[in-house]
């Protein structure tokens, strides 16, 4: 004969798939539109249904003070997921630096987690990124840091989240490193733009900007070529600090 579920734990289990649900909300490669919802839901269900039996929950009961636990998870689950989106939004901010560069601004692409425009090489290089991610095991490194944030945040324990150092330090980090990623060819492309001056200046016989367009995106793929290998290279010190800022976060909430 089965065993009843017991009653008792229901209070808990919400909680639990609250944060889950909220984290694939927001997190990159699950928050994806095109993931079938159905597919998002029963994952979420199934891990929530797992950590109910492997981590502490405490006795709950639906009282007064259940809505503000639901409020709190689902705020703990949303943060986690955008602080790491946050991070490798840094590349399609590089990206756009480029295109606007290269004269592709104008080309954008719809980028399929939110339906949104974004540049056509900050795809390119987000879909590497991701890419990565999903060859180093990253995804699951991802919902490891979830399982931990259970551990360090208990469903019964508010957070009092005054302090938004860590959040405009994030930021600076984002934009620092999209500086970073862009400054090889958008360094190139400043440099075509001076000799093109040159040019024009000299040879006012030339029209530049016939020949400035087409040059610029030839030095473009070719200095692009050349720093695929340190791009890989930067997307990996880029997961890591994704992992050790959504680790800052559990703990700046868990009051660590």
């Amino acid at each position: 004969m089965f065993e009843l579920i017991d009653i008792n734990i229901l209070p808990a289990f919400i909680l639990i798939l609250v944060r889950i649900i909220a984290f694939f909300v927001t997190i990159p490669v699950f928050s994806y539109r095109n993931v079938p919802l159905p597919l998002k839901i029963g994952m979420g269900i199934f891990l929530a249904w797992i950590m109910l039996y492997t981590i502490p929950t405490p006795k709950l009961a639906f009282d007064d003070q259940y809505v503000l636990l639901i409020i709190k998870e689902a705020i703990i689950g949303l943060l986690l997921g955008l602080i790491a989106y946050i991070i490798l939004a840094a590349i399609q901010i590089a990206g756009g630096f480029i295109d606007f560069q290269m004269g592709f601004a104008i080309a954008n692409v719809v980028d399929p987690q939110t339906g949104a425009q974004s540049p056509l090489i900050g795809q390119y290089f987000y879909t590497i990124a991701i890419l990565f991610t999903l060859v180093v095991d990253g995804h699951h490194l991802l919902l490891n840091g979830l399982v931990y944030s259970f551990e360090v945040i208990p469903l019964d324990q508010f957070f009092s989240f005054s302090n938004l150092d860590f959040i405009l330090l994030t930021f600076s980090k984002m934009f620092l490193i999209a500086f970073q990623l862009s400054i090889p060819i958008v360094g190139c492309l400043f440099l075509v733009d001076v000799a093109l001056g040159i040019i024009a200046r000299t040879v006012p016989q030339l029209n530049v900007f016939v020949v400035g367009l087409p040059l610029k995106i030839l030095v473009s793929f070719l200095v692009l070529f050349m720093f695929i290998p340190f791009y890989i290279a930067m997307v990996q010190q880029l997961f890591s600090l994704t992992l050790d800022t959504m680790e800052g976060l559990i703990h700046l909430f868990g009051g660590a």
